[in-house]
């Protein structure tokens, strides 16, 4: 589906990779100095996972690294994102209660990838706040920023010399709707109010952090991911158009404006009745200029206008195939979106920091035979090469995710992994789709 000639469209220094989240992986949540985070307060909390499933042991791959990394050599990638438990090597939050253990283990962890010829893509926050200072507001407090853009400044400092890569944050939009509005992922907030400012909190943070670590290490290469879900109406009736360009703005424009534009789309006073508080000099602090913009596309949405004043709009429900998300499969979205953030917003290098999905694994007689991820995958590598065919400077792609996780308020019922998790043995077993991104990464590499 992708062609003869990928590797004539993916040049060589195309960063080919996979992802994962610290919390999501690493267990080992009370050892060695460790700090509780917002997600360990949260999992803990009976009702709010799956199963009450908790990241308490994971993937234990804090005892496990090496074991890891050469696994992930194995597949044949040539970059490798991971983020730092922020409460790992600060345990309060602040500078002052560092924890050298725990900087000790993202040490190893940069030089094991490096020894194995992998680049580190490191991401600074991917949703584990410290729970001392979420006990101080968390998001909702501009002091956060600050803390945040010292925790940087700080990594830069200790890592820089051997990370090219920075990414500030993941997903803010899950950070703000997930964690504040709806209540569905740590801190459980369901205030809009509060969700509306932990965003204008977080982008600030990026912005500061950016600084930060730019002051640090000039030559570092800064981002920051954003989920983005593209919107499409359900027809062409003026309602429907209205419902899409309002999901637009609550999905995506909500982040992307500020980054680009320096300021909010006007349709958030809309959504939420008002605009965030501010410094007058916030939104240029926030739109510094970015290195690369990381994209983390699942699925596009079709939507319709609804008579609903709490909220007009409707998702449509899938008509074709799903993933165990539920989640449909639309891969000529991914490439409209790179084409609109190329043609809006850009010029800007673009970088998929996420891609992949669930599906319902099983093993059989030692293998995992995940024909629907490999599909999934194949068109999705096709949509971006399409994309930059058509003039998009999309500079890698990481698959979602190395291997199978706890996957947040779905505890360990999903699975989106390249490799298979027992949790009970915390063995790895390579799926079908593993050794196909493998061979496939064998052929564009020549």
């Amino acid at each position: 589906m992708i062609g003869l000639d990928a590797s004539k469209v993916f040049p060589p220094t195309f960063q080919w990779g996979a992802a994962t989240a610290a919390y999501q992986i690493e267990g080992a949540a009370q050892e060695d100095g460790r700090g509780p985070s917002i997600w360990d307060d949260f999992s803990h909390t009976p009702g709010k996972t799956y199963h009450n499933d908790t990241g308490d042991i994971a993937c234990d791959h804090y005892h496990r690294m090496v074991q890891d990394v050469d696994l992930l050599a194995q597949v044949g990638v040539s970059h490798y994102r991971f983020s730092v438990s922020w409460s790992r090597v600060f345990p309060q939050g602040h500078l002052r209660t560092v924890n050298p253990s725990g900087l000790a283990f993202y040490d190893r962890l940069v030089d094991t990838l490096l020894d194995r010829g992998i680049t580190p893509a490191l991401t600074l926050y991917h949703w584990d706040l410290p729970s001392a200072l979420q006990a101080q507001g968390g998001w909702t407090q501009r002091g956060t920023a600050e803390i945040f853009a010292d925790y940087a400044g700080f990594l830069a400092e200790r890592l820089g010399d051997r990370i090219p890569i920075w990414i500030t944050h993941n997903e803010p939009w899950c950070t703000a709707v997930l964690g504040h509005l709806l209540g569905e992922h740590a801190p459980g907030v369901r205030d809009p109010e509060q969700a509306l400012q932990a965003a204008h909190h977080v982008l600030l943070s990026h912005g500061l952090a950016s600084q930060a670590i730019r002051a640090a290490r000039p030559k570092a290469q800064v981002g920051i991911t954003l989920n983005l879900t593209p919107a499409y109406a359900k027809n062409e009736q003026a309602p429907n158009q209205a419902a899409a360009h309002l999901q637009d703005v609550f999905s995506n424009r909500w982040y992307l404006d500020p980054l680009f534009r320096g300021t909010y789309p006007q349709e958030l006073e809309i959504l939420f009745g008002k605009m965030p508080e501010m410094d007058p000099r916030d939104m240029r602090i926030i739109a510094q200029p970015l290195d690369f913009l990381g994209i983390n596309y699942y699925f596009s949405q079709v939507v319709e206008a609804v008579t609903d004043k709490l909220w007009p709009v409707r998702i449509v429900p899938p008509q074709g195939p799903v993933t165990a998300m539920g989640w449909p499969l639309m891969p000529q979205g991914l490439t409209d979106l790179l084409m609109r953030l190329t043609h809006e917003y850009g010029p800007v290098p673009l970088i998929i920091t996420e891609n992949g999905a669930a599906y319902d694994d099983v093993v059989s007689e030692g293998r995992v035979h995940d024909s629907a991820r490999i599909r999934y995958l194949e068109s999705h590598i096709a949509a971006v090469a399409e994309a930059m065919k058509q003039g998009a400077d999309v500079q890698g792609y990481y698959v979602w995710s190395l291997m199978d996780n706890f996957e947040w308020a779905f505890g360990y019922s999903k699975r989106f992994g390249l490799l298979y998790v027992d949790y009970a043995t915390q063995e790895r077993i390579f799926k079908d789709s593993a050794l196909w991104y493998q061979n496939f990464l064998r052929t564009v590499k020549r």
